[in-house]
């Protein structure tokens, strides 16, 4: 007889991957980056488990788009007011340039509990420097053809 496995949380200890995102596009990086955070790349993945791994994404500010989308695609949000407020996402990365990065991501990840406690796991710094290196994060190539 044939036996299903499922996969329990405690039965995994999570890694700590370091991610370059130096001159990436920005959908294929997220793409990589949502697919290690839900546990995807592992055999034992399990859709109702948090399998993945934390993420660590340094030099957020040179990812890249392809295209013109820097002038083109625009970020749109609801503030409570009549109306939309939109920006661009050249705006968008002068100001806050680890938020294109996190929003491709979260868009990525399930849309319930599971989905924000696997976003807990992303960590996106501005710059080459990051305060885990006591975790020992092992460098990984994502987001590449």
């Amino acid at each position: 007889m044939m036996k299903t496995y499922m996969a329990r949380a405690e039965q995994f200890e999570n890694k700590w991957v370091l991610v370059d995102a130096t001159d990436k596009i920005v959908g294929r990086l997220a793409s990589d980056i949502a697919m290690v955070l839900m546990g995807k790349h592992r055999p034992t993945y399990t859709p109702h488990v948090d399998t993945g791994d934390f993420v660590v994404v340094v030099n957020a500010e040179k990812v890249v788009f392809s295209g013109d989308k820097w002038d083109k695609k625009r970020y749109t949000w609801y503030t409570g007011y009549v109306g939309l407020r939109s920006e661009t996402a050249r705006h968008r990365m002068e100001k806050h340039p680890d938020k294109i990065l996190g929003e491709a991501v979260r868009r990525m990840l399930p849309k319930n509990k599971l989905g924000v406690k696997m976003l807990s796991k992303l960590k996106i710094y501005v710059g080459p420097e990051h305060p885990h290196q006591a975790q020992n994060p092992e460098p990984a190539e994502l987001g590449v053809k």
